[in-house]
């Protein structure tokens, strides 16, 4: 099946410097970042990043810091320019754009909530999330109305009054979704949404954006450093490294064929069996005569194909799709082989 993609980023290379052009020859060549900046005083921002993100998915790009992955996000709504490549958004390239149409379409098209937040101290938290509406030219009740909308789905009715710091962290961004989301718009960008939150905040954060989704189904490009949130929340998860794009697929394509040491290293403290589903381990060794087997679903994570095991005394599990239809196989042997750490 064809996917239908957002967001196809083609070649695209940003380079930090001032001759970033005369450069980028080098960097076509293969030059890497450390050897760029030895040999030619620049700095690689990205190198030549092809990627294509879904429509209605939530995509996840990820990395340590200097990876490049803020730096990619900025260029989707053309806060920083390229030095090469294009990024192709509804037909048109955004690289392209005259300044009225990229203005219109950061105004139209794009929203982004910030890990700092973002928000005017001075305005109430109403007026602060009327902002980007207001810039649309929304105005009136029409602007308040779509506001306490989007106030009351993130949980803050009652504090439409107040002012950001009369609020916690966890509220402030709440705060920030809210805005973003009364904007409207097809593309929603997170920029380390979540990461400047205590784990219990962050862990409910995450949960809010995934139930919201399901009724939105909008297109969001999440930053994170984190791979369990990544994993968490993404339909699809890009890494970079070195300003380089690394791999990207999703959770259970990472976690199984990680594409390079560096990948692997990342994944291999990850609890493999809380995100791996049976789906993605199965196999097909039928059950031997008189072992006891019971169904799962093949969406079920293995933790919980295992409890179920467990709790019935079985030996194997009969993996079954949404049809009930027998599709695979997993015994214990099996589960064991596939959690066990990877090695680096």
């Amino acid at each position: 099946m064809t996917q239908d993609i957002k967001i196809k980023i083609s070649n695209l290379t940003k380079i930090f410097g001032p001759k970033a052009e005369s450069v980028l020859k080098h960097v076509d060549n293969g030059m890497g970042k450390d050897d760029l900046l030895k040999e030619h005083q620049h700095v690689l921002g990205l190198s030549n990043i092809n990627l294509d993100l879904a429509n209605k998915n939530i995509e996840v790009i990820m990395g340590l810091s200097g990876s490049g992955k803020s730096t990619l996000i900025r260029h989707i709504n053309r806060l920083i320019e390229p030095t090469a490549g294009s990024i192709m958004i509804g037909g048109e390239d955004v690289i392209q754009m005259p300044m009225e149409q990229l203005r219109k379409f950061r105004q139209q098209k794009t929203a982004m909530v910030f890990q700092s937040f973002a928000l005017l101290p001075h305005k109430t938290i109403l007026d602060n999330v009327c902002l980007g509406v207001h810039l649309q030219g929304v105005k009136g009740d029409d602007a308040i109305t779509r506001a306490k909308k989007w106030i009351d789905r993130v949980g803050l009715t009652g504090y439409e009054d107040r002012y950001p710091s009369q609020l916690s962290g966890g509220m402030q961004q709440r705060v920030g979704l809210a805005r973003a989301l009364t904007c409207d718009t097809e593309i929603l960008m997170m920029d380390e949404a979540f990461s400047a939150l205590d784990p219990l905040i962050r862990s409910d954060m995450q949960d809010l954006l995934l139930e919201l989704q399901q009724e939105l189904h909008k297109t969001i490009v999440f930053i994170t450093h984190d791979l369990d949130e990544a994993l968490k929340i993404g339909d699809r998860i890009a890494i970079l490294n070195g300003g380089e794009l690394v791999q990207h697929g999703t959770s259970q394509e990472i976690l199984m064929t990680p594409a390079d040491d560096y990948v692997r290293d990342f994944v291999k403290k990850v609890n493999r069996s809380h995100v791996l589903q049976t789906k993605s381990v199965m196999t097909d060794q039928k059950p031997s005569k008189g072992s006891k087997s019971i169904a799962v679903s093949d969406m079920d994570s293995i933790d919980s194909a295992l409890c179920e095991m467990l709790r019935e005394n079985a030996d194997c599990c009969i993996i079954q799709d949404s049809s009930g239809s027998d599709v695979g196989y997993l015994n214990k042997k099996d589960i064991a082989e596939v959690v066990k750490p990877l090695e680096v």
